[in-house]
């Protein structure tokens, strides 16, 4: 039996879905990357935001289409989604045969074959979130070379816009001595590079062993022969201590990055957010990290139109923005979601403010990493080569300033031959908008 799955949202769901595949390998299924001709197909759904959530419906829709052409059997419907949906799934796509809660993941091999045994029947599981599994074998769907490496699940920080905490469940620690075991294994296929995510990985520990232990796991993961990079997402701002930030500057292998979402700048609208902590916190942080560590990337997001951010506050955090003067950043438009304390709170922005707003936060950010990466020039950096690229002649990867898929790229050219996951020296030599350009060392 064939299985297509289209994984969407963050790379916490595609670990999820990467378990599911290995599950279903193990049992024999055929994992296809194309999903005409399937025998089922797993969408596996995002909800964070409103973009997600239609992203996922047009995705199901192209399925539906799929099916009533032939084309493909049988239409799984998992993920996010289907915790703040269900119903709506269940009534609005009569198609879809098998919708299933992420606290069934771990059947997904039964509920498979029942689907696909079953014509007319339709599957319908969605027990509680923390039946989830957050340990066991995963099938890797990123180069061999990195892989994410989730260290915990849910959320308990409770920020008034964010829906996760009711998809996801409470925080979740997974126990260190398993995630050292699964960061073992990895490198023993050949993973280089480490990303570790959660929704808070600032909060590693606290549940299970009743503090933060984020830099002792750190530590652990060091030591594993073959492991050459480890990076940080998703850190709070507020949890960022001083052991962690002392274990960053003096680990090798943990690269200076932090992906540090900060969604606002101005103080009352942070407490409206339920975020903890002030602007002066948030910039005395930042003064701390640069200190530590002169040449760290920080990686942030901020949100435009969350209600009640009238002129003042978002003059405060396009104020914050242009002085910080951040690495690397993006910005959303705030997304009422049904269930939060946000959602009907008074002071509601116009849509078009948001958007407007956002694009004088990104356009300010342009001119920032414009003037970043000039500066750049002439600096050696070791970078992860990703591909060549046969038309430019060139080959493409990664500095430790950039996480995959949401940060940059450096183009250089090179008289030698490198394969995808080798660490080569390069100098920059030029800019090209927010990548940089270079040639390898041994070529100058």
């Amino acid at each position: 039996m064939r299985i297509g799955l289209i994984s969407l949202g963050c790379p916490k769901n595609q670990v999820d879905a990467e378990m599911m595949l290995a599950a279903l390998q193990e049992d024999g299924f055929e994992i296809v990357d194309y999903v005409d001709g399937a025998d089922a197909v797993i969408i596996n759904t995002c909800a964070f935001i409103d973009d997600a959530k239609r992203e996922a419906i047009e995705n199901i829709l192209d399925m539906v289409e799929l099916k009533n052409e032939g084309v493909i059997r049988k239409i799984i419907v998992t993920g996010c989604l289907v915790q703040t949906e269900k119903e709506a799934i269940l009534s609005e796509f009569p198609e879809v045969d098998a919708v299933i809660g992420i606290g069934a993941n771990g059947s997904v091999v039964e509920l498979v074959k029942k689907a696909l045994a079953e014509d007319d029947a339709r599957i319908f599981e969605c027990p509680d979130q923390r039946e989830m599994p957050m340990d066991g074998q995963r099938a890797l769907t990123t180069p061999e070379y990195w892989a994410y490496l989730k260290i915990a699940d849910g959320c308990s920080n409770c920020c008034t816009y964010c829906a996760i905490p009711g998809i996801r469940g409470a925080f979740r620690s997974r126990a260190m001595e398993n995630i050292v075991e699964e960061a073992k294994q990895l490198a023993e296929t050949g993973v280089k590079e480490l990303i570790l995510i959660a929704q808070d990985t600032t909060n590693y520990g606290v549940d299970l062993y009743g503090e933060k232990k984020l830099p002792e796991l750190l530590h652990k993961l060091c030591e594993i022969d073959g492991i050459e990079w480890i990076r940080l997402l998703y850190c709070y701002p507020d949890k960022v201590t001083d052991e962690l930030i002392e274990t960053m500057a003096n680990e090798p292998k943990v690269l200076h990055y932090m992906d540090l979402p900060l969604q606002h700048a101005d103080d009352r609208v942070l407490k409206a957010m339920n975020r903890k902590g002030t602007c002066a916190e948030i910039r005395a942080l930042v003064e701390k990290l640069r200190a530590a560590m002169p040449d760290i990337v920080i990686r942030t997001t901020f949100m435009t139109g969350f209600p009640g951010e009238d002129e003042d506050a978002f003059d405060n955090l396009a104020l914050f923005v242009n002085e910080m003067e951040f690495d690397r950043m993006g910005c959303f438009s705030f997304s009422p979601q049904e269930g939060t304390p946000a959602y009907d709170m008074d002071g509601q922005v116009e849509d078009d403010v948001k958007q407007r707003r956002g694009e004088i936060l990104m356009n300010d950010q342009y001119s920032i990493v414009e003037d970043k990466n000039l500066a750049r020039i002439g600096n050696t950096y070791t970078v992860l080569v990703e591909e060549y690229d046969a038309y430019t002649d060139c080959y493409i990867g990664r500095t430790y300033m950039d996480a995959p898929e949401i940060d940059g790229l450096l183009y250089f050219t090179s008289k030698n031959d490198y394969e995808p996951g080798d660490f080569v020296e390069v100098v920059v030599t030029d800019t090209k908008e927010y990548d940089l350009v270079g040639r390898d060392t041994t070529s100058m």
